[in-house]
């Protein structure tokens, strides 16, 4: 669509074009500037931007994507699973709900065929049953609610910090602390959006990680034991990077080009998952076996892995360090 101007002088952009456009809402033609769809002379500008007589406007809305959600019969390794809940080994690659340039093939597509629709929702119908994600680089242990009333409990485990959530990581070079918190706080990168970074505090969320050594290879690359007391987006690889030891194989935080062994994926896996039943109230604890890319790094500590996997009580788990 294209608009020439012939009765403005002085107006901004957006609020001429919400004039003219009734069915745009104004938020949605700040959007769409934003994101260059919508331009003036052929010139992505900002929302705030004059126009003036002669100028011409031209506008490319996109298609809506389809957000109606299909089942489909994609394999799953279910660690777990009962008439409430059911925790999954997500696979490195999957995405784990529906989203702009995911529409299917997620996770949530494949727990819709698994549980033959039977997933609780809330607000947003999208993401039935998530209560957690995984990055799509990212595998391991997640869990999915089927009732309200598992659904409402888990969101509650997770906002109260109540979960315990192990991850291993294979870093490009060894940390300076064999055991070490990581508290600070993370927020969306002011240039680069699809990063998070540390920032000031006063502004973001608070990240909080607990960082163990485990083995470090003669080149360096060393196993790490992440255990996460917050869920921030990107928050183990952001605070790895953070220390100056980012994870193999990360293409956002890392150059894995210029990392000296070359692994086919980023090196992070949801080791494990305790969490308390939501409705019996019992203890439940999951391990997603260890993929293979990892284990050139796991087969040095598989003792002290089987030691870790033994431990039920938290008490014990910080007894080893």
């Amino acid at each position: 669509m294209t608009l020439t101007i012939t009765d403005s002088v002085g107006e901004r952009l957006d609020a001429y074009l919400a004039g003219r456009l009734p069915a745009l809402s104004r938020s949605k033609i700040q959007s769409l500037i934003k994101a260059g769809q919508i331009q003036l002379n052929g010139t992505k500008v900002k929302t705030r931007t004059s126009v003036k007589s002669g100028d011409t406007i031209t506008v490319d809305i996109p298609e809506e994507a389809n957000t109606e959600l299909i089942a489909q019969d994609i394999p799953l390794s279910v660690l777990h699973e009962d008439d409430d809940l059911i925790v999954i080994n997500k696979a490195h690659g999957m995405v784990v709900h529906p989203a702009a340039g995911n529409p299917d093939g997620t996770l949530v597509n494949a727990l819709l065929h698994h549980c033959a629709g039977q997933l609780a929702s809330d607000e947003d119908e999208t993401r039935p049953g998530i209560v957690h994600r995984l990055d799509k680089d990212t595998s391991g242990c997640i869990v999915a609610a089927k009732t309200k009333p598992a659904l409402t409990g888990l969101v509650s485990q997770f906002a109260d910090r109540s979960t315990a959530k192990l991850y291993l990581a294979v870093a490009q070079s060894p940390p300076k602390e064999t055991h070490q918190t990581v508290f600070n706080n993370i927020a969306r990168h002011p240039v680069h959006r699809q990063r998070m970074d540390v920032c000031n505090p006063g502004s973001g969320k608070p990240a909080i990680t607990d960082l163990h050594l485990l083995h470090t290879e003669p080149d360096g690359t060393s196993l790490i034991l992440c255990a996460l007391h917050t869920g921030r987006t990107h928050q183990i690889r952001v605070h790895n990077r953070y220390l100056g030891h980012p994870l193999l194989g990360d293409p956002i935080y890392a150059k894995p080009a210029r990392q000296v062994v070359s692994v086919p994926r980023l090196m992070l896996h949801a080791w494990r998952l305790g969490l308390a039943h939501p409705v019996t109230g019992e203890w439940i604890q999951n391990e997603a076996p260890i993929p293979e890319a990892f284990h050139p790094w796991t087969d040095q500590v598989t003792e002290r892995l089987t030691q870790i996997c033994a431990i039920r009580d938290s008490k014990e788990f910080d007894a080893l360090w």
